[in-house]
């Protein structure tokens, strides 16, 4: 298993024309010549090793096109091409085929694009590109541009196809990527999926930055390349998309609450749930956020009690019914304030016990009675950073006890050091931030006083 997960020895490796990738007639496999008429901006490497492994990874997936149909494919440089046999050990019962090449820029990407993945008519994309391009000296916006293309091909080819972008992952300025470099491409990347729906951006440099921005050495050795453990981590951080995918995870949960609990989610629909008209202290709080921050995220304002009976998704597909899990879905707009609440409300004492899982630095919140419980990636978003049982991108449980109108909270069975005074009444809630949230098994006990 171990083995499986090493890398391929190499080095991953730059990117605005609008035009039709072409190739030379005699070797359709082979790196062209030069630059002439190719789509796209910045490097294209035509080193002598890189030019073999191109010719001789692309030759072979020629001969595989009719075993890869319809797969997930993964396409990027290098750490794309590492997974090697680990990718399909990593995501049991998907079927995966990877289209990474070890040196690869955005640019070459985008001219093997057609023969290369478009062929297959994948049922998804995972894209990581852009980190060798640095290494060649191209700018942010050179590779941002080739990755609009990248884009573009992909969505033309099929407008309904998932595509998960993986952000750029750290590096070193001693491999010729600074962190501010990558920092800026990243910036650029969620700037240019903004509002798109097809697009599902993935925070993995975040999940492996230090402090200050560069590979963690215990997670990538040469600064550049993962070790199993990175590979491991990138894994955990795509599966809950898969799931909300409906590429993994597709079997019913088949959970029963303990003695003396109610489920508040029956796991197949919405029903019991819906959107509440916003609160003055949140259009207060929507109001001065956005007039002070141009970037600040969009906020909705509900003005008409609604109720989701019945349904598996709300309409703006936020908040979806997956096979017992109540999916806070990743927003297109970058960040996105909603809440999502019970239709009814709970007076007494009680204990509410949940499972939730989050993908790298998501932002959400569980609401008792009204005040809001962050429940977040707690290991990069915070405010708990320090849990020593919390489980990054698993299932975590989540225990919230009110007694004479506190709130006090455990997960994974450590204390959050946080009290909340909470009404006599009130629903409760889930939050929609950033990036993707899940919740099951969702029950509460009563304990009249």
């Amino acid at each position: 298993m171990v083995a499986a997960w090493l890398l391929i020895a190499g080095v991953s490796s730059t990117a605005d024309a609008q035009q039709t990738p072409t190739r030379p007639a005699a070797d359709p496999f082979a790196i062209p010549a030069t630059d002439d008429g190719l789509a796209g901006a910045g490097p294209i490497r035509r080193y002598d090793w890189f030019q073999n492994v191109w010719r001789e990874r692309r030759s072979a997936w020629a001969s595989q096109r009719a075993q890869d149909q319809g797969a997930v494919v993964f396409l990027g440089d290098s750490i794309t091409q590492g997974w090697a046999e680990g990718l399909g050990l990593a995501f049991p019962g998907v079927k995966v085929a990877n289209r990474g090449i070890n040196g690869d820029t955005s640019r070459g990407v985008l001219i093997r694009l057609q023969d290369d993945v478009l062929t297959l008519n994948p049922k998804a994309v995972v894209l990581l590109i852009g980190t060798n391009d640095l290494e060649e000296g191209a700018a942010p916006e050179t590779i941002t541009g080739n990755l609009k293309l990248i884009l573009a091909e992909l969505k033309r080819h099929n407008s309904r196809m998932p595509v998960i972008l993986c952000l750029v992952f750290p590096s070193s300025t001693s491999m010729k990527r600074p962190s501010g470099q990558i920092k800026a491409i990243n910036t650029l990347y969620l700037a240019a999926v903004k509002n798109d729906a097809q697009v599902i951006p993935l925070d993995t440099w975040q999940l492996f930055a230090d402090a200050n921005g560069d590979a963690l050495a215990s997670e990538f050795p040469d600064l550049l390349h993962p070790s199993v453990v990175g590979y491991i981590k990138w894994a955990a951080a795509l599966r809950p998309l898969f799931a909300t995918l409906r590429l993994m995870d597709t079997t019913p949960d088949t959970f029963t609450p303990e003695e003396g609990f109610e489920s508040l989610f029956n796991g197949r629909d919405l029903t019991g749930w819906g959107y509440r008209p916003t609160t003055d202290a949140d259009k207060e709080s929507a109001r001065k956020w956005q007039a002070a921050d141009p970037n600040a995220p969009p906020w909705p304002i509900v003005t008409t009690p609604v109720a989701f009976d019945g349904q598996t998704s709300s309409p703006d597909g936020r908040f979806v019914a997956i096979n017992g899990r109540l999916v806070v879905t990743t927003p297109a707009e970058g960040r996105k304030i909603q809440q999502l609440y019970t239709t009814r409300e709970f007076g007494d004492d009680f204990v509410l016990k949940l499972e939730f899982r989050a993908t790298p630095n998501a932002d959400s919140g569980v609401y008792v009675r009204g005040p809001q419980l962050q429940c977040r990636d707690y290991a990069l978003a915070g405010p708990f950073k320090g849990l020593k049982n919390y489980k990054p991108q698993d299932w975590n449980e989540l225990v919230v006890t009110v007694q004479n109108g506190v709130a006090r909270a455990t997960s994974n069975g450590e204390v959050l050091d946080v009290e909340l005074k909470v009404p006599e009444t009130g629903p409760i809630g889930v939050e929609g931030d950033r990036g993707q949230m899940e919740y099951r098994r969702i029950r509460i006990k009563r304990n009249p006083r």
